[in-house]
């Protein structure tokens, strides 16, 4: 019987959880092994650990249809402790030592980045989780990115354009002195500088940073109208609870935009009502429909609980689930492991899945970016079960998908019931 394992990589010290099979040549009937990384400890250990939960759990369901080709598959997945520089070394592993057949990359950006001159010198395929613009100058054509988004301008576009409407002319921006963080940030500053803002206020920080007082009393002091944050999930932790005890000052219409952490579940909860009237990107927000989603997060739920990860799972979860899903259809399409062939197919089809239609352009990116921005209303303090809720984090923008109104400035959205 199959029963899951822990072992440790080297000096990396990162685990791998696989299935305990035997070691026999890839032959047909033989365990069809996927290799990732996925930061499991670190800054982006608690939504990597939730989306590998997702992926285990399409593993075990098209086990129990049979697998792939015959196969049954064999996720093996190493610890890349969020650390960019480890993973360079466990794809190699990956490759070389465990013979993974398909490669799936890393929860987010600055662990993706340094295996894309990996994987196109080895002409492989690679699907990505959550990065932003790590195949801009790679230009693999073997890359496709399961997230919602695609250029720069799909984070802060929306958050701008709010902005505009409550009558906001001059921004204040800081970001983490990070890939991930700087993409986003210069998306903005460029959107700014094309559509006439004023601003105030610019600075980057170094990444990890947990205090950011000087930057808020900074930004207050500017008296910005916009302020758009680009930060990892500790960070904006750490953003908020300075900006509930100096405040931003009243003339604030709009906060938020591309801070990563207020998706998760722990740190929703953590921060209750300090949410409040913030406007923040995301990938999914109750409310939302695509088939099979709600059938999903049942069972997810239940998964979660038993693993103590994200009990929610709304923002990485989903999109995993759904990268298995297209390795299911491209591998059944095409009767094939051939890294070419798949990639081939991927680039022409249209995928179903539970997170709604997927296609991909000529970079590996969505076709037809789905991102929102979402406005936190009501919170209450230690209310896990709230977030469940329509009418929490209301969409805003694109228009497609508006669940209600703008509430501004800042100060009266943080109040609003």
């Amino acid at each position: 019987m199959n029963k899951t394992r822990r072992q440790m990589l080297g000096a990396a010290g990162v685990a791998i959880f696989s299935a305990n099979v035997p070691s026999t040549a890839l032959a047909q009937g033989a365990p069809l092994k996927i290799g990732m990384s996925m930061p499991q400890t670190g800054a982006l250990g608690a939504g990597g650990q939730a989306a590998l939960l997702a992926l285990r759990m399409w593993v075990d369901d098209v086990n129990a249809k049979g697998g792939l080709l015959g196969r049954k598959v064999e996720l093996i997945a190493y610890d890349d402790q969020s650390n960019g520089a480890n993973t360079p070394g466990i794809y190699t592993k990956l490759l070389d030592v465990d013979k993974a057949e398909l490669l799936i990359a890393p929860y987010g950006t600055n662990p993706t980045a340094p295996i894309m001159p990996l994987v196109k010198e080895r002409g492989l395929m690679l699907m990505g989780n959550f990065s932003f613009q790590v195949n801009a100058k790679v230009q693999h054509d073997m890359w496709f990115n399961n997230a919602p988004w695609n250029d720069a301008r799909g984070w802060s576009e929306g958050f701008l354009e709010l902005g505009k409407m409550a009558g906001a002319k001059s921004i204040a921006i800081f970001a983490a002195d990070a890939e991930f963080s700087q993409n986003l940030a210069n998306g903005a500053r460029e959107i700014v500088k094309k559509t006439g803002w004023n601003v105030v206020y610019d600075q980057n920080y170094p990444p990890n940073n947990t205090d950011f007082s000087s930057i808020i009393r900074a930004v207050r002091a500017a008296r910005p109208e916009a302020v758009f944050v680009a930060c990892y999930p500790n960070e904006a932790v750490a953003v908020m609870r300075s900006v509930n005890e100096i405040g931003l000052g009243s003339q604030v219409q709009i906060f938020g935009g591309g801070m990563v952490g207020l998706q998760f579940t722990p740190i929703m909860q953590s921060l209750g009502s300090l949410l409040n009237g913030v406007v923040n990107y995301n990938s999914y927000v109750p409310g939302m429909k695509f088939p099979g989603i709600d059938d999903f997060f049942k069972r997810y739920s239940v998964r979660a609980a038993a693993a103590k990860v994200d009990p929610l799972g709304y923002y990485l979860p989903p999109f995993n689930y759904a990268t298995g899903q297209m390795i299911e259809q491209a591998v059944n399409a095409t009767k094939s492991l051939d890294h070419k062939k798949l990639a081939e197919y991927m680039r022409k089809t249209e995928f179903q899945t539970i997170v709604g239609p997927i296609g991909f352009d000529k970079f590996g990116e969505r076709a037809k970016p789905r991102m929102v921005q979402a406005q936190f209303r009501n919170i209450q303090d230690n209310n896990v079960d709230q977030f469940k809720n329509t009418g929490k984090q209301v969409v805003l923008w694109p228009e497609s998908d508006k669940q209600g109104d703008f509430i501004f400035p800042f100060d009266k959205a943080r109040k609003a019931t």
